[in-house]
């Protein structure tokens, strides 16, 4: 069987809990046995099992109803690990204050602390080391076009 990717992100949009909560992935693969829909979604303030549980239902239910109960998947809504990297601008809002690794599209590899999310960017302050200290440069906008990838980094102090 084939689902439609498109109509998927649909009915997954229709799933989610309320306006704070954004799918951040959505993969259906093509396997003929079993085909494989996994979402990935997050919320301003983070998502909660609670949240991801009924959506997954509600989903499940939607696509029943549009293949039939007889149609075979595999669906899995879960939310991005800790060690994911950041691919929506609405995941930065929550992360202000945290220290972000940044990989820029120009290959140059950054970290520091995201101090501000703006609807374009984030402003940055980049740490460095000098002669064995670390050193933190003054704020600097980072345009989300330039981030290749962003990732928290997770701290165990």
């Amino acid at each position: 069987m084939h689902f439609d990717r498109t109509r998927i992100q649909q009915m997954l949009d229709q799933s989610l809990p309320g306006p704070a909560y954004f799918v951040v992935d959505l993969t259906v693969s093509d396997s003929a046995v079993r085909p494989k829909i996994t979402a990935v979604l997050d919320g301003d303030e983070g998502i909660g099992i609670d949240e991801l549980a009924s959506t997954s239902r509600r989903l499940a239910r939607q696509i029943d109803e549009l293949y039939g109960e007889e149609a075979t998947y595999s669906l899995e809504v879960t939310s991005p690990g800790a060690d994911q990297p950041l691919v929506s601008p609405r995941q930065y809002a929550r992360h202000a204050g945290r220290t972000l690794s940044l990989k820029l599209a120009d290959g140059a590899e950054k970290t520091g602390v995201l101090e501000e999310f703006t609807p374009d960017g984030i402003m940055f302050s980049e740490e460095v080391k000098e002669k064995n200290k670390k050193k933190t440069l003054p704020p600097a906008f980072v345009p989300f076009a330039e981030i290749g990838e962003a990732k928290v980094v997770i701290s165990f102090k």
